[in-house]
């Protein structure tokens, strides 16, 4: 690999300090940072540490690996902290092969976990899991660098032996822990902690991450597509900045293209946060707390560093991994959309999917004589949603004697269809999602990955989610019925990602967002949103395809 430098104005994440200075990189190697003397000629950019996603499912991203890498270079992010939980629900141990596998197929720094919930609960269908053997063997693979998320922290609490066995095998490698607790507090906090988890990104308030904080907790302030708490969170970077990172953890291609870490150090910026403290969430904590293979601007380091115009926007100008220029579309044109090993399957051979087209008939829901129905309140850029009680007589079709959706109340039908196997699908209520006409499917329904749909009539419904049946995979919109005008975007890999071009994609989903938009959904990001309906582990009230589930009580209603 030839030798280069590069002058600019070096951010120093060790010495506090910013200098003009030259690196010199060679065999993907930084050999040398020199300042530069007074009066020398110095390029007006910014040398900084490449940016780290320290939580993010790669899978929502609706892109393999290789595309996923291919948008974030472009906003400085040379590695993640990669959870492929929602692929190993669907796919087992021969999901998570296949996307670290897919990921050899780029320079980027992928950093995969050993997925310790699938699946997450035993109140859904899943279609695969992984057993505490599987989990030990993982954690013994040097690629694997953590165990991902402790989304069951009621088995944490009560010392479940399947639960301790797993935080037990990561802590015998010296692995950290990831943790999944939202709204946990007080003594119960204390005790998820001092079980050994080490991180929390699912704090929605200042006040349970202070609380998280005190016992020692990491705080990653997460800002996705949907769940979005760097308002909420952004303050703390202030006083605690070796105890806090930057995370995504769930982001469409269209947000991928708009921006990344990039954008969360500029908000943080405009907020008056200390440039240094910015750089230890964005950069230097993922690095130490994962002990990843990923430089930090030390002589002997991997040449892992940015290019910035400055550092109030952080517009990049260049990522360089390894010591190679990511951003040259001449070297990322290189990349391949296809398994990097061919003792791995290629990307439309991952899935997991045998179910039948559904009917109206399928969707009805009965009226069982209750006075009041329990509802689902969805809400925008949150993955908790509220329970509420709506009287029965707003849903009833007494000709039928059905509940039905009432558009004008906004309380539409949810339902989830088993996608593993043959099953009558649930159905419940939800209000929020503002559709006026039309309905929404996806086979993206966390954690399990059944299709999820949101409609304001059962053939909207039917409609929609069997586009998404014929395609194996996919999300969809459509109109009105049968017939009427739709939209569908394939997910031929494993029902959650596509394997064409990362743009494409993004493009793809910008049009069928607006549409969903259009039908009148007021909610930033309507599939992504949607997406969460079904994720039994977040409260207060969610749909499985086993049926309306207490996120609080954790029993069936």
């Amino acid at each position: 690999m030839a030798r280069f430098t590069v002058t600019g104005f070096l951010a120093d994440v060790w010495q506090k300090k910013v200098y003009p200075a030259s690196i010199t990189v060679e065999d993907g190697i930084i050999r040398g940072i020199d300042p530069v003397p007074d009066g020398a000629l110095v390029t007006e950019q910014f040398i900084l540490p490449g940016f780290v996603d320290s939580h993010v499912h790669i899978e929502s991203s609706m892109l393999i690996p290789a595309a996923f890498a291919r948008l974030a270079v472009v906003h400085g992010t040379v590695a993640t902290v990669s959870d492929p939980h929602e692929i190993a629900n669907v796919c087992g141990i021969q999901g998570v092969e296949f996307m670290i596998s897919n990921g050899r197929t780029t320079p980027f720094k992928f950093n995969f976990g050993a997925p310790s919930c699938v699946p997450a609960t035993i109140f859904e269908t899943a279609g695969a899991s992984i057993d505490v053997q599987q989990v030990e063997s993982l954690l013994q693979r040097r690629e694997i660098k953590y165990l991902t998320e402790m989304m069951n922290f009621p088995g944490v609490l009560h010392q479940d032996p399947v639960v301790m066995a797993k935080i037990a095998a990561a802590q015998r490698v010296g692995k950290p822990i990831d943790g999944h607790a939202p709204g946990l507090r007080g003594e119960q906090a204390k005790q998820y902690i001092d079980a050994g988890i080490s991180t929390d990104h699912e704090c929605f308030t200042k006040a349970e991450a202070l609380d998280k904080l005190h016992h020692g907790m990491k705080i990653l302030i997460r800002e996705g597509s949907a769940a979005k708490n760097f308002e909420a969170l952004i303050d703390l970077l202030h006083d605690y900045p070796t105890q806090i990172m930057f995370c995504s953890d769930d982001k469409h291609p269209d947000s991928l293209v708009a921006g990344h870490i990039d954008q969360l150090c500029a908000r943080a910026a405009a907020k008056g946060v200390d440039l240094f403290k910015i750089l230890q969430a964005a950069c230097v904590n993922p690095v130490l707390h994962y002990s990843l293979e990923v430089g930090l601007l030390r002589v002997g380091d991997p040449a892992d560093f940015i290019l910035v115009q400055d550092i109030e926007h952080f517009r990049v100008l260049a990522t360089y991994i390894d010591g190679i220029e990511v951003t040259d579309p001449e070297i990322s044109r290189q990349w391949q959309l296809s398994s990097g090993d061919d003792s791995f399957p290629t990307p439309r051979s991952v899935n997991n999917f045998d179910c039948k087209p559904v009917t109206a008939a399928n969707l009805a829901a009965p009226y069982d004589g209750q006075e009041t129905v329990p509802v689902i309140e969805a809400l925008d850029g949150q993955l908790i949603t509220n329970r509420l009680e709506i009287p029965a007589d707003l849903l009833l079709n007494t000709q039928s004697n059905t509940l039905t959706a009432n558009v004008q109340e906004d309380i539409l039908k949810i339902v989830v269809v088993n996608r593993y196997q043959p099953a009558k699908p649930a159905v419940a209520f939800i209000r929020n999602f503002g559709l006026k006409t039309g309905a929404l499917a996806s086979s993206v329904a966390h954690d399990s990955h059944n299709i999820v749909a949101v409609g304001t009539d059962d053939e909207s419904l039917v409609h929609a989610i069997n586009q998404v049946i014929e395609c194996r995979g996919g999300v969809s919109c459509v109109k009105g019925g049968a017939g009427a005008e739709s939209l569908v975007i394939p997910l031929p890999v494993a029902g959650l990602m596509s394997d064409e071009d990362g743009y494409a994609v993004a493009a793809a989903y910008t049009d069928i967002d607006a549409m969903a938009k259009a039908l009148g959904s007021p909610l930033t990001a309507p599939f992504m949103t949607l997406s969460f309906m079904a994720l039994l582990v977040i409260p207060h009230l969610k749909l499985s395809d086993l049926g309306l589930f207490d996120g609080d009580q954790f029993k069936f209603v």
